[in-house]
């Protein structure tokens, strides 16, 4: 039995799962949320404690990593995590290879969860696509002539920092109104605490303040999208706020680059028919009206970077 090994270091949950080669399901799966104040220590601690248990004593035969931040495809070197401290130029495929003495393969999520989609999920039988992933950050992955496209160094498709509103408030890379400014569940949230802080009227953001019982240090984007579906005013304009956002970048994209397909994934986009239709009609009034493109969600949701994750570790098993 070939055996593949899945990892997928989120910015807020680790994720590892074990395959045989050629199969379309999971032998066994972990997942597990990061700690608050976690490091890149306590997340490799972490993915250690799920991979032995997933392993029960066996090797596998390769495997492949998803990583939420910039990393050097080449090398398997991590960059940096905007989200995580201690990432920084982190050799992270040379310490999973000295520690399971097997081959492995590290890139960034959104490029490996385009490359998920493209094999196993809603991107089967197109040549070009753009993955974009909504969660606690916005980042984007490449598939063009059927191959994953990431840049001269790496960087291609970072919708995230795309500017959209350059009034808006700042980001956490320096430029204001990024995408990811104003899309990304826990920006969002800090935008509904800042203006429920500052609000005198305890009427504003009714619904919002009593699903966290008044505690505003409880606001998170899943919040937001339930108090929205209440149809609290508040909740209703930071969600529509984020979601024209997206759909300028996504509009800006197509005119750009014209793949055939948009697909998303990531916790936001869980946030309701407002949001999509919202995003829809946004991307749709910024393209021009001859560029034809479909914007779908991602088939294999959440598990989108792990899937991709197998297929570079397929990828690493075809090519030796």
């Amino acid at each position: 039995m070939t055996l593949i090994l899945a990892l997928d270091f989120g910015g807020t949950k680790l994720a590892a799962a074990v395959t045989q080669l050629g199969f379309r399901e999971w032998l066994r799966y972990e997942r597990h949320l990061s700690p608050v104040d976690g490091n890149a220590t306590t997340d490799l601690e972490i993915m250690r404690s799920l991979i032995h248990s997933l392993l029960q004593g066996e090797t596998p035969a390769v495997i492949g990593v998803s990583f939420g931040g910039p990393v050097d495809a080449t090398t398997g070197i991590v960059r940096l995590s905007h989200h995580v401290p201690g990432w920084e130029n982190l050799p992270l495929k040379d310490l999973l290879e000295k520690e399971f003495g097997v081959s492995a393969s590290v890139d960034n999520d959104a490029n490996v969860a385009a490359l998920g989609e493209h094999r196993f999920g809603a991107g089967q039988g197109y040549d070009s696509l753009f993955y974009i992933t909504v969660s606690t950050g916005v980042g984007g992955g490449w598939i063009l002539n059927s191959q994953p496209w990431r840049g001269t160094a790496g960087m291609a498709g970072e919708i995230g920092h795309m500017v959209v509103n350059p009034a808006g408030p700042v980001c956490l890379c320096g430029k204001r109104g990024c995408v990811e400014r104003l899309t990304s569940g826990p920006y969002m949230a800090l935008d509904a605490k800042e203006y429920l802080l500052k609000q005198s009227n305890h009427f504003q953001g009714k619904k919002l303040r009593a699903l966290v019982n008044n505690n505003l240090d409880l606001i998170t984007g899943k919040i937001i999208s339930d108090a929205a579906a209440q149809g609290d005013d508040l909740a209703v304009n930071i969600l529509h706020t984020g979601a024209w956002a997206l759909g300028v970048g996504i509009g800006n994209v197509a005119n750009l680059i014209n793949p055939q397909r948009f697909i998303l994934g990531g916790s936001v986009t869980k946030a309701g028919k407002n949001w999509w239709n919202t995003v829809q009609n946004t991307a749709r009034e910024t393209a021009l009206p001859e560029i034809d493109f479909e914007i779908i969600p991602a088939a294999l949701g959440d598990d989108a970077p792990l899937w991709g994750a197998v297929a570079l570790a397929e990828s690493v098993l075809t090519s030796r």
